[in-house]
């Protein structure tokens, strides 16, 4: 049975900030009752993702349907642009890194907390954040470095920052750019280099299993059995970094949970996941 929370309509509002990169950072913000003595959710997506992508929306709307208000936005370097559905901005995803990844998410954080993030919006009583794939590592730090994150959740969550073998980075580093393919549209974005310098530079600033040693809020590790691309073992490696993680293996699926994009329905690792992670922020955050 719903509880009253569930009972809550909430409102959708969009805002826009500066990015790490110095343009526009877009985002949405779905609440209820101005989110007067409620938590905030911080939803960040993974690489070649946005947050209009298959279940993003559909997660954002769950939780914001216990009253909890969700916080949903594209990376500056996402290279997704004002109509949040295409890749019309590919130079700013050419300058994609950890570090601006970083400084986005304080971004959105800092000015849902000052109450600047849209009109009519309380600041939140805490912060919880909740991070799929690559966008796991910004929220695993930032969970680390804020004690105003009082819960995590991470779904098919990196390990691991360098996701490449040497060859590939060698040949990537003689053209400037490697080429990513979106496997929906067959369209080729270009990655620069920026993510390698800043790897080797930063990378213990957002090395995700350095960082799992200080997180010191209830965490939950949501990840597949079945993943293609982030294999189970990176979620087992974090749950071994963190005191208080706690790792749910699901059965088969995918790194995607089995969702598509454009959105075809909801599957069973995903009605696990989307379970699984309302409660954990209920329980942590209401």
């Amino acid at each position: 049975m719903r509880s009253k929370l569930d009972m809550a309509t909430p409102v959708k509002t969009a805002f826009e900030l500066i990015g790490a990169d110095n343009l526009p950072l877009r985002g949405e913000v779905r609440f209820s009752g101005g989110g007067v003595g409620m938590p905030a959710v911080v939803i960040s997506h993974g690489f070649k993702g946005f947050k209009d992508w298959g279940f993003f929306p559909h997660i954002a709307s769950r939780l914001a349907g216990t009253g909890i208000t969700v916080i949903s936005f594209n990376f500056s370097g996402s290279g997704v642009g004002p109509d949040s559905l295409t890749f019309s901005e590919p130079e700013r995803f050419r300058n994609l890194s950890y570090t601006n990844h970083a400084k986005d998410l304080d971004a959105i954080i800092d000015a849902s907390l000052d109450g600047g993030l849209v009109a009519d919006l309380a600041s939140p009583t805490a912060i919880g954040l909740l991070g799929y794939s690559m966008g796991g590592a910004a929220s695993i730090g930032r969970t680390a470095r804020r004690p105003e994150v009082k819960s995590l959740a991470t779904w098919s969550g990196i390990s691991k920052l360098l996701r490449w073998d040497a060859v590939t980075v060698d040949t990537w580093r003689k053209n400037g750019f490697l080429e990513v393919v979106n496997a929906r549209t067959g369209e080729v974005l270009e990655l620069g280099t920026d993510i390698l310098d800043d790897i080797e530079r930063n990378g213990s600033h957002h090395d995700p299993l350095l960082l799992a040693e200080s997180v010191n809020v209830p965490w939950l590790i949501v990840h597949c059995e079945g993943d293609e691309t982030v294999g189970v073992g990176e979620a087992e490696a974090l749950r071994k970094a963190s005191k208080n993680a706690v790792l749910k293996v699901l059965a088969g699926g995918s790194h995607t949970f089995e969702a598509k994009h454009p959105w075809a329905g909801m599957t069973r690792p995903l009605d696990q996941a989307f379970e699984l992670t309302v409660d954990h922020f209920v329980r942590t955050l209401v």
